[in-house]
């Protein structure tokens, strides 16, 4: 019998959780428009999460593509750039009126642009070996998150002080800057937890986990808050790894295998 030609569902999975992202981020929008904020965040949260799964397993099932690569990219502009970016603007700064819309426009504008920029390093040469284990700039997931702590902050303690359309305004216009940045900031995709300390961070995830069911706003709002104080260790330990490895260049002439020492990672390739 004649094998039946197409593909397979588990290969069509990842791109099913990248779909599922998009409409999360749609409906965040839908919930922003009939004044449901906490709704709206929890939806873009579903997004962020799911768009954390859909890359791991098509690496897993091996079923990476540049047509799941391209609509991944598509997904996270309107789940991380437009959804936040309306939410924020009929939250706060519609009061404020054309500024507001500016501020949600830069944001789009500037998730779009950075999206762009990752997709045109795709097929570039790879990075030296201190660099892998950072992005260039705020990722779209954590930029979305970074820009909603007013939100979040307003969840827990009240609108006197987090509802100010101008305080959203200015953070919002900040984390847009930081998503086009050159500052290198943490990427957690290439972590190794050591052997000794493997259960304390299954104990540690056990913990979240209580937390965010007790208390989810306040969870997110400290996460969201602990990034942001991770951005100076991560711009400190970047600079600390290239003057090592520039050091090394300029001393041996060749440090391949000497920065395999200095990042903790292999180059890739």
């Amino acid at each position: 019998m004649r094998p039946i030609g197409g593909l397979s569902i588990n290969r069509m999975i990842p791109n099913m959780l990248t779909l599922l992202a998009l409409c999360a981020g749609m409906t965040a929008i839908r919930f922003a428009i009939v004044g449901k904020f906490e709704q709206g965040v929890s939806a873009i949260l579903i997004a962020a999460v799911l768009d954390g799964l859909d890359g791991r397993i098509a690496r897993l099932l091996k079923s990476t593509s540049s047509f799941g690569a391209q609509l991944d990219s598509l997904a996270d502009f309107i789940s991380f750039g437009v959804a936040p970016a309306m939410l924020l603007y009929i939250w706060a700064m519609q009061s404020i009126g054309s500024l507001g819309w500016a501020v949600a426009c830069l944001f789009a504008v500037c998730m779009a642009l950075r999206l762009a920029r990752f997709n045109t390093q795709l097929g570039l040469p790879d990075p030296p070996p201190y660099a892998y284990n950072f992005f260039t700039g705020v990722p779209a997931p954590a930029a979305a998150g970074v820009s909603m702590i007013p939100i979040v902050a307003s969840f827990e303690f009240g609108d006197t002080f987090f509802h100010s359309p101008y305080l959203v305004a200015i953070t919002t216009a900040l984390t847009a800057g930081l998503m086009v940045s050159r500052v290198p900031t943490f990427s957690f995709k290439r972590f190794r937890v050591p052997h000794n300390y493997v259960v304390p961070m299954m104990l540690a995830i056990g913990a979240f986990a209580a937390f965010l069911a007790a208390e989810p706003w306040e969870t997110l709002l400290v996460l969201g808050l602990l990034y942001l104080g991770l951005i100076p260790l991560s711009i400190r330990s970047y600079r600390r790894l290239k003057r090592a490895a520039e050091e090394i260049r300029a001393g041996r002439g060749d440090a391949g295998p000497v920065l395999r020492t200095v990042d903790g990672s292999a180059p890739q390739g």
